[in-house]
């Protein structure tokens, strides 16, 4: 099983923005010494929470500091972008860095409706064209005429470059076959609801179609994960994403507590059911066990390729999640 890394540049109580993209530089780093397939940075606007606004822009120094692990986006927010400048942003990223860039795309706004409407200008935003822009980003990365008369007299530049890998993010399954037909790669969000099943996942091969992009069918499966040498500690370092997720379901946006605020915080019965619900879409145990469920759930659902979030409050503690899962699976 492949091994990756999804990253939101977190930034948790007392920490700050620019040193969450600095530690987004050294799980980077890591990633790339320890053998992590790819890294690729989340979209996120108007938050307080997570410093990846411009995944392109952080993919691009993230290359210039490693030598193989692949780099991208997961997933630009297409919905805020021209193709044209789509195509021209990640055809650069693939000049630059060839046969590492990963261009893959969300349907989902990465906001609310406050930066929705600030990176429209105040346009009406486009909801229901989401497909129809993919279909004409990938013809312009593949230095193609689109059909799109909007965009078939212009020509996305630089031309003739190694083509980035695509891929279709999801988390409901609605869009599994979508990009099976287009021949992309599929990434499913687990950490988002846990609603993963082996027929959206079977869907998406069925109807996939060999591409410039992709020759064969790849899925990916993001999981939030919380490990280390002992499930005591695992569950310690665990507790302040089971509160923001809590207080997240009651639509109570609050900074991400320290592991020793979170330990007491008080709980009634009611909220240690939630969180134990909750550990369908957050894996936390010690390493052994963390990578046994991996493995397990790869067999079951037959992917490629786990994709790992973790957000401890320590940087330290954050680098040895995916230290030790590399001892474990690679």
């Amino acid at each position: 099983m492949r091994l990756s890394i999804l990253d939101q540049a977190p930034i948790t109580k007392g920490n700050q923005s620019a040193a969450a993209l600095k530690k987004a530089e050294e799980l980077a780093i890591l990633g790339d010494e320890l053998g992590y397939h790819r890294m690729w940075m989340a979209e996120h606007h108007g938050s307080r929470h997570y410093a990846s606004s411009a995944p392109e822009v952080t993919a691009a120094h993230l290359a210039a500091k490693t030598k193989n692990i692949r780099l991208g986006t997961g997933g630009v927010m297409m919905m805020h972008y021209s193709p044209l400048k789509l195509a021209e942003v990640f055809k650069t990223l693939s000049a630059l860095s060839p046969g590492r860039i990963d261009f893959g795309v969300g349907r989902a706004p990465g906001g609310d409706n406050y930066a929705i409407y600030a990176l429209s200008e105040g346009r009406q935003p486009m909801y229901n064209n989401m497909y129809e822009k993919f279909d004409t980003t990938l013809q312009l990365i593949n230095d193609e005429t689109p059909e799109d008369p909007l965009y078939n007299k212009t020509a996305a530049t630089p031309n003739r470059v190694v083509l980035p890998q695509a891929w279709m993010l999801g988390s409901t399954g609605n869009s599994a076959i979508q990009a099976g037909r287009r021949g992309v790669g599929y990434s499913f969000a687990q950490f988002f609801n846990g609603e993963m099943t082996r027929d959206i996942l079977n869907a998406y091969k069925q109807c996939f179609q060999p591409s410039a992009f992709m020759e064969k069918p790849q899925i990916n499966v993001s999981y939030m994960v919380t490990t280390a040498e002992t499930k005591e500690e695992a569950e310690f370092e665990a507790r302040p994403q089971d509160i923001w997720r809590l207080l997240f379901r009651r639509g109570q946006l609050s900074v991400v507590l320290t592991p020793e605020e979170a330990r007491d915080y008080p709980l009634t019965e009611m909220d240690r059911m939630m969180i134990q619900e909750n550990r369908k879409i957050h894996l936390v145990g010690d390493v052994k066990e963390v990578a046994t469920r991996l493995q397990e759930e790869q067999e079951y659902y037959g992917f490629d390729e786990a994709m790992i979030c973790s957000i401890p409050h320590s940087q330290e503690k954050r680098l040895n999640v995916y230290r030790l899962l590399a001892r474990e699976l690679l």
